[in-house]
């Protein structure tokens, strides 16, 4: 999926979050800055040319889709992160697991539980039409649901 898409999603489920949290804005922030994660193991990616040395680097060692793109992955940092901030990995869960979460239903899938070859995939082409349609259908409700917050 698209970046845009992997945003419109998770600003969609961290604002269901924002009643039960103190740090709201910075949540938010966190959620969508682990939302683009994912997609550092290629240089093609918003992040990836951004920090493109070490995409490279990545790169060299994981294909795209590979272990970033992986459970395995989000499990772990997500263990490290709670040992130094249950605010922080909770964030980064929520980011990075959805972005996951979505790409499982792409046609090019994702291999879960790496480093088993297993892999799961869905009917959603890359920027294709029905992608296009969630992308709007979740802006949609991300507006609904942000005004139902604010007012």
């Amino acid at each position: 999926m698209l970046l845009k898409t992997h945003l419109a999603i998770n600003f969609l489920l961290s604002l269901l979050f924002l009643t039960y949290l103190q740090h709201k804005i910075i949540f938010v922030a966190m959620v969508l800055f682990a939302t683009m994660l994912p997609d550092i193991d290629t240089i093609r990616s918003h992040i990836g040319k951004k920090v493109r040395v070490i995409s490279m680097i990545i790169n060299f060692f994981s294909k795209h889709r590979g272990f970033f793109h992986s459970l395995t992955f989000t499990l772990i940092l997500s263990a490290v992160l709670l040992l130094i901030s249950p605010f922080t990995a909770l964030a980064f869960f929520t980011g990075y697991s959805m972005h996951i979460l979505a790409d499982s239903f792409t046609i090019e899938g994702i291999e879960p539980f790496w480093p088993l070859k297993q892999k799961i995939s869905g009917v959603i082409r890359t920027n294709g039409i029905i992608e296009k349609i969630l992308f709007f259908v979740f802006l949609a409700m991300d507006a609904v649901f942000l005004f139902a917050y604010l007012f």
